[in-house]
């Protein structure tokens, strides 16, 4: 008999959080629907802890909530939703962006920005519409890494999946407009000018509200 691998467990919930995130994301289970463990387990082939656990992870990011009564479920999202995260993406990542242009140009954290930019601009340049988002999403969240404030990193958290949500629901904004604005964003952070990232971040956030506003506007309810 073989010896189960010691990260069996951890490759299954990264399987299964990675499974029901994309499902989440392009709709298959619609906002409202249930996501029981029995039928995930059964579906994805192993036990239900792993999907226990996964579920947990997606309610952190905000995708998911957790009910003692109903168990999990799909987020329902609505327009009021959008505009509180723009809000407060205007408040934690405008404050990030200033921190980040502080922070050292030489440590790690600078160096996986930069991967990350890359990456983005990759999926970009292939037109890659399913990867955009996610790489766009792990991008704002380097960017607050970078500034090495822990507290302020658990306070994006549960936007993380929102944002990626959203930037999903929004893929008929251009994605190269998007990209040029995130590199003139790093290239403030990496220039250390805190005002101007601030500046920046502020205007490529603003300026992306009101059309992911238009554009949900079709899809999503009010409240």
């Amino acid at each position: 008999m073989s010896t189960p691998r010691p990260d069996a467990g951890a490759s299954h919930v990264a399987h299964a959080e990675h499974t029901i995130r994309t499902r989440v994301l392009d709709g298959t289970y619609p906002p409202g629907a249930r996501l029981r463990e029995r039928e995930l387990s059964e579906a994805l082939g192993f036990s239900r802890i792993p999907v226990r656990e996964a579920l947990t992870r997606l309610a952190a990011e905000g995708l998911v909530e957790l009910s003692p009564r109903r168990g999990a479920s799909v987020r329902r999202l609505s327009l009021r939703d959008v505009t509180e995260l723009f809000d407060l993406r205007l408040s934690l990542e405008v404050f990030a962006a200033r921190r980040a242009a502080e922070a050292d140009p030489e440590g790690p954290a600078a160096s996986r920005l930069g991967e990350l930019m890359a990456n983005a601009e990759e999926v970009t340049r292939r037109g890659a519409v399913s990867e955009i988002p996610a790489a766009n999403t792990a991008l704002h969240a380097g960017i607050v890494e970078l500034t090495g404030n822990k507290l302020l990193q658990t306070a994006l958290q549960p936007s993380l999946g929102l944002m990626q949500w959203v930037f999903t629901l929004t893929g008929n904004l251009d994605p190269a407009v998007q990209c040029a604005e995130h590199r003139d964003l790093l290239a403030a952070i990496r220039a250390g000018n805190a005002e101007l990232a601030g500046a920046v971040a502020y205007a490529h956030i603003e300026r992306g509200r009101r059309p992911s506003l238009d554009t949900l506007a079709r899809v999503l309810p009010a409240e």
